[in-house]
């Protein structure tokens, strides 16, 4: 056999049928083994990859849930109830960052539930922010205009001592209070057709408009609205001499009142005083609506003549 035939044999895939065959299955298997080696190296890179991702976003989730811990211990107050709803929004903040810590493999989807639980407690949050703002605003306003509680009390020093004490429980009251909000509190003139009347004269009723805000936490079912109309001479409008009702620890007038249902959500108000046929006075009137035995919205108006 010459050098070139035994160069050609060297290259066959063998001198029989049954050998070539074999010999191709092993060069295909071979082939099918360095893909499947090349495949799974590429997928597990994209694993590792998508791992790295979830992680990431893992440990944005326990940031978040973190800042959250962290602004619950900045949010104080003395009213036991929001107090204890804190305590337990805080909980639940809590319980959900040992949740995901405690997780070591996270799927897509448990990102997205995460991330939207944290987004819900972010808003509860901010909510409960606004109540222990208004609670306070709402108690500094209240001290304010209790000039007749302090008159009493500024009679001596044991009386003095008194109005501090009384002070402390207005306090306490207040926070503790889920109060209402009279929103967009307007009061007009108008006259017998309902159209608003600028001038006192043409003026036969007050009309006091108003939106009870919707509030969560308030609770629900019959609430009587009272309603005090100061004149421009300070006297207050009364029917009777008997229509009083509770404020703190003093029974005081009121000029109207009304009964409405309150579900929780906006509700729209609307509570009028006839004057009987006199003529209404020139001037600056206050307005001061109460609900639960809370202020609730004060406003004033003018009436020209």
């Amino acid at each position: 056999m010459d050098e070139y035939s035994k160069k050609k044999k060297g290259f066959s895939l063998g001198e029989t049928d049954k050998e070539r065959r074999n010999n191709l299955i092993i060069i295909i298997l071979s082939v099918m083994l360095v893909i499947v080696i090349a495949v799974f190296f590429v997928q597990h890179n994209e694993n590792k990859k998508i791992l790295q991702v979830l992680n990431l976003e893992k440990e944005s989730i326990q940031t978040e849930l973190n800042t959250l811990m962290s602004n619950y211990d900045s949010i104080h107050t003395n009213n036991q109830a929001l107090q204890s709803e804190l305590v337990g929004a805080q909980t639940q903040v809590k319980d959900l960052l040992t949740e995901v810590v405690q997780i070591k493999k996270m799927s897509y989807n448990q990102i997205a539930q995460y991330r939207q639980e944290v987004t819900t407690m972010r808003n509860i949050m901010k909510n409960y922010i606004i109540q222990v703002d208004s609670l306070t605003l709402r108690n500094e306003k209240l001290m304010a205009e209790n000039v007749q509680v302090k008159e009493e009390i500024a009679q001596s020093e044991t009386k003095n001592q008194q109005l501090v004490k009384d002070k402390e429980r207005l306090q306490e009251k207040v926070k503790m209070a889920q109060q209402l909000e009279a929103a967009e509190l307007t009061a007009i003139g108008i006259n017998l057709r309902g159209k608003e009347a600028e001038s006192a004269r043409r003026a036969e009723q007050i009309r006091v408009s108003f939106v009870l805000s919707k509030n969560i936490t308030a609770p629900r079912g019959n609430k009587v609205i009272y309603v005090r109309i100061q004149k421009p001479n300070q006297v207050l409008f009364q029917k009777s001499p008997d229509d009083l009702f509770q404020f703190e620890d003093l029974k005081i007038p009121y000029s109207a009142k009304r009964e409405v249902t309150y579900e929780g959500n906006a509700l729209p108000v609307n509570i009028f005083w006839n004057n009987d046929g006199e003529e209404f006075q020139s001037g600056e009137y206050t307005i001061d609506v109460f609900a639960d035995g809370n202020n609730i919205g004060t406003a004033k108006f003018v009436m020209k003549r």
